[in-house]
């Protein structure tokens, strides 16, 4: 079975994703609009991310193997394997015995035997078992947009479930609810693209986010049912993580495709979300605190990648990059984003960082 959907031989630019959002929206019109009949805001406990998540998953869809196998593996050597990998979708529990994830394209197929075209490193392409979590609240805070409840101009937002993304989803909802933001929330009835086009509809909101299904998986549909429903400006952005994440447009209302991954769908949300919510609703450009850098930050050139930040004596101390991580976010204190132009920061750089919890006024 082939892939339902597939990434570009190259990325798209996280600033030119974001231009391409961004351009001629406008804030939404003040007030005057019939509220919603909008989903509930619930406020019970979320026990699943005290330890998330509870196994090792797949990050990443692919193939499951073992790292010390493949040394030597490359596409002008070829490495016969010795029995069929299994086959894995991003959130899928990791094998017995199987330490790594390739990608579809490392894995040669068309043999009888099948050949591995790439060597890895133990722990590639796996979310490793989460530690714990003190406090799942501040991961919930991690997410909240800011307060929007006295704002002339606040969107309205429809939130599509794509099965498999519901702790996404739930943080999402919480964050709506603790901006003031009316929003819709539905649940696909299953990951075929029919069933989530049945679901996607854009007369009713100003923003569409669909959460999960936005991957290269086997089971993964929404970028295809978003594109029976409207247009896709990008699928596959240079961005770490959040590289499976998708923007779109439906009769003029932009829509985000989030993994459904909660660290991926976090790095979507933080990298694009959060300004489209911006510029909708009028808020003025985020504030950023400069501090220096207590340590050196080395970043991957032609990737836009996040950072995580504990805030010390007057610096910055990176606690994290390209690796969100729900309990080292539940520790951080701000994050950033290196340029896919940039190589990272030297110790003592003066950088710039959002805050995470912080309760602005708009």
């Amino acid at each position: 079975m082939k892939n339902a959907q597939r990434l570009p031989p190259s990325l798209t630019p996280l600033d030119l994703a974001l231009e391409l959002m961004l351009r001629e929206l406008k804030p939404v019109a003040a007030n005057g609009r019939p509220p919603l009949d909008t989903s509930p805001c619930e406020a019970d406990d979320m026990p699943e991310l005290r330890r998330w998540p509870p196994h090792d998953v797949a990050a990443v869809d692919g193939w499951a193997l073992r790292a010390v196998g493949l040394v030597g593996a490359s596409s002008y050597t070829p490495l016969p394997l010795t029995r069929q990998p299994p086959w894995v979708e991003a959130g899928e529990r990791i094998p017995d015995g199987c330490d790594c994830v390739l990608d579809d394209d490392s894995v040669d197929r068309s043999t009888p035997i099948a050949q591995a075209l790439a060597e890895a490193i133990p722990g590639q392409g796996i979310r490793r078992k989460g530690g714990e979590i003190a406090d799942p609240n501040r991961i919930v805070d991690a997410w909240r947009p800011g307060d929007l409840r006295r704002s002339m101009h606040r969107p309205r937002l429809r939130v599509v479930n794509v099965p498999g993304g519901a702790i996404t989803t739930t943080l999402i909802a919480r964050s709506l609810c603790s901006a003031g933001i009316e929003f819709v929330s539905v649940d696909a009835a299953a990951r075929d693209a029919a069933s989530i086009g049945r679901a996607i509809r854009a007369d009713d909101c100003d923003l569409l986010l669909l959460v999960g299904g936005s991957g290269v998986g086997r089971t993964d549909a929404a970028v295809r049912a978003l594109a029976g429903r409207g247009e896709v400006l990008a699928h596959g952005l240079a961005l770490q993580p959040g590289r499976t994440a998708a923007i779109g447009r439906i009769d003029g209302i932009p829509v985000i495709a989030l993994p459904g991954a909660p660290d991926s769908a976090l790095a979507a949300w933080w990298a694009l979300v959060l300004p489209v919510l911006d510029r909708l609703s009028g808020r003025p450009e985020r504030r950023t605190i400069d501090l220096p850098l207590a340590r050196k930050i080395a970043s991957t050139v032609g990737i836009a990648e996040l950072v995580l930040l504990e805030q010390g004596e007057g610096t910055w101390t990176p606690l994290s990059v390209g690796d969100l991580a729900l309990e080292v976010v539940a520790r951080a204190d701000a994050w950033l984003v290196v340029p896919a132009a940039s190589e990272g920061y030297a110790a003592g750089t003066p950088a710039g960082a959002y805050m995470l919890r912080e309760r602005e006024s708009p």
